[in-house]
């Protein structure tokens, strides 16, 4: 993460003061880095934690550098540091190299010193210090609070008293700040910046209690002012101001361990949260899809506990979107196992659009994709279940999931209104004026009289050779009929053979979600506006599809909306209306 994370002091003579800082580092470290160690006889002091390897390294305490830098240096001149021997403002003594924490998953360094080496960056952690220890305070002194801006960073600030003995009102007044440039990023790290924060703090303040209670218990501090004469205030101080937090905590290990934490702060900050590819909203297939897993899941949550009821074997069950076969007990769906062998039959599938108009036929692919496309019962009757399984899986691909409604197969005819694809076993008789009818389109399979009907694709799809197709329907689609757009954009996707099957998927994909965003357009400009069929026209012909077989389309994909989007849209569209009506 980006950002810098400081200890600020308010010191009582010099007002607000930087202690400590931890700031990232992407480069490698200035040439003024060393690998010298200063560690007991000038040993490496490391110590690993959470992937993070620590070292203390020498620098060079260049004028722009070092903590007792000349008036060139963008650190605090000496004359507004408290006295050395007492260090109030200080944290590293004058020729502390600092800490350095290599991330070996990463090649970041982690680099904690009193104030940042860059000038640009020392003024924004000192205006940043300034704040939150003057002007931007929450209510009671102590919390976390959020300010900046777009020029000088955006900081998230936590204030905290310490326990001192010695200092006017028993307490002195710290703050952990965290700035960076990001202010969206920072406000998402709220709560994970907070709690982290806040047991960092914890741990500061039951230190200094400790010792607070034992230079209590040794020496009271409250009689013995009580007790003084009165004295003028800047005599009172005497010096207690510079006491340093080291002192005030009884920890002489204390900038390690705040560097430590520092560092990890920034590293688990950093990686918590992760950029992510947003390709909008979710498209009307995946809510219909939650919608009806929804469904199933409250379906099954009722059949808990209870016995599951038998249905008429008379009533296929079908569920939008989905299918379910069931048979009679006295037919089995099951064929044949002695003439048609079951690894032949895994053999006879469809494996794509492509694949299905090379078999059948342009002409007749054109006209089945076209009842497809309009909402027209499809009908397969055919031995193999697997191949009107196959059959109807490609198919289903150029509908919304909303407008699918299939069952896969059957031993008696079902209703338009209950499927839309239908498969049924060879002996099964359909209904005359089903067959006459111009919203119902037949696809038998037969045996082949001749070998070889089409140009095979691969070696081991000989066993659609036997196989003859024949599509028939009582309104047959016409040669030169224009059809809808969407159909004829996917025949132009499948007769280029420069697209390769899973491109023609996501050119299928495209056109489904493009032509059902003109549905919601009408759907809301029909439905819920109630326009005159004036406007309506003018809006089709807005959308490009004011032709009949269009229309035709978009009022048969409406039923594929989902029930998520309608509700949302009534509600957004009534709301405004019954606030005017309450008023």
């Amino acid at each position: 993460m980006n950002a810098i994370v400081a200890l600020c002091h308010f010191c009582e003579l010099h007002g607000p003061r930087t202690l400590f800082c931890t700031e990232v580092l992407h480069s490698p470290l200035p040439q003024g880095a060393g690998s010298g160690d200063i560690s007991g006889q000038n040993e490496q002091a490391e110590e690993e934690e959470g992937g993070i390897q620590m070292s203390s390294r020498i620098r060079s305490h260049s004028p722009a550098e070092g903590a007792s830098a000349d008036s060139s240096s963008p650190g605090p001149k000496k004359s507004d540091m408290c006295e050395a021997s007492v260090k109030g403002c200080r944290s590293l003594a004058g020729g502390h190299p600092g800490y350095v924490s290599h991330d070996k998953e990463t090649s970041i360094k982690y680099v904690s010193h009193q104030h940042p080496n860059h000038p640009q960056l020392f003024s924004i952690v000192r205006q940043a210090c300034v704040r939150s220890l003057s002007c931007e305070v929450c209510p009671g002194r102590e919390g976390p609070i959020f300010f900046g801006d777009e020029q000088h960073g955006f900081v998230f600030s936590h204030t905290f008293f310490i326990k001192d003995s010695l200092a006017r009102g028993f307490q002195r007044w710290y703050s952990i700040i965290t700035i960076m440039m990001d202010r969206i990023y920072l406000i998402n790290s709220w709560p994970f910046l907070l709690g982290k924060i806040r047991g960092i703090i914890d741990e500061l303040q039951g230190k200094a209690l400790k010792v607070f209670e034992a230079e209590q218990f040794g020496c009271p501090q409250r009689a013995q002012r009580m007790n003084t004469a009165f004295t003028p205030f800047l005599h009172q101080r005497n010096g207690n101001a510079a006491r340093s937090l080291t002192s005030l905590t009884n920890d002489e290990n204390l900038w390690a361990c705040l560097h430590t934490s520092f560092a990890w702060l920034l590293k688990a900050c950093g990686s918590r949260l992760t950029e992510k590819l947003l390709e909008g909203a979710p498209t009307e297939d995946t809510l219909v899809q939650m919608e009806k897993l929804a469904d199933l899941k409250e379906e099954s949550e009722g059949w808990d506990g209870s016995e599951e009821e038998e249905k008429p074997s008379s009533q296929p069950d079908v569920v939008e979107g989905q299918e379910l076969s069931k048979s009679s007990p006295e037919t089995s769906l099951i064929p044949d196992c002695n003439s048609w062998n079951v690894a032949h039959r895994r053999l006879s599938v469809f494996r794509s659009l492509r694949h299905m108009r090379q078999v059948l036929g342009a002409s007749a692919f054109r006209m089945l994709a076209w009842h497809v496309l309009m909402g027209n019962q499809v009908i397969w009757k055919a031995r193999d279940m697997d191949l009107v399984q196959s059959a109807f899986d490609v198919l289903r691909t150029m509908l919304p999931i909303g407008c699918v409604r299939i069952i896969p197969y059957s031993d008696q005819y079902e209703e338009a209104y209950r499927c839309n694809f239908l498969g049924l076993s060879p002996h099964v008789q359909i209904p005359p004026h089903i067959l006459s009818s111009e919203f119902a389109v037949l696809v038998e399979v037969r045996a082949a009289t001749r070998s070889n009907l089409y140009p095979t694709l691969f070696d081991d799809e000989q066993s659609l050779n036997k196989y003859e197709f024949v599509v028939t329907s009582g309104s047959p689609v016409a040669a030169d009929r224009v059809g809808p757009t969407i159909l004829n954009k996917i025949e132009a996707a499948l007769t280029n053979q420069n697209l390769s099957v899973d491109v023609v998927d996501q050119c299928l994909v495209c056109l489904k979600e493009e032509w059902m965003n003109k549905v919601k357009v009408l759907f809301k400009f029909t439905k819920v506006d109630s326009r005159p069929k004036e406007d309506t026209q003018k809006l089709l012909s807005i959308l490009g599809a004011a032709e009949e077989d269009n229309v035709k389309l978009l009022k048969f994909w409406m039923t594929g909306l989902s029930k998520t989007y309608k509700s949302h849209l009534m509600s957004t569209v009534r709301s405004p209306t019954s606030s005017e009506s309450r008023n």
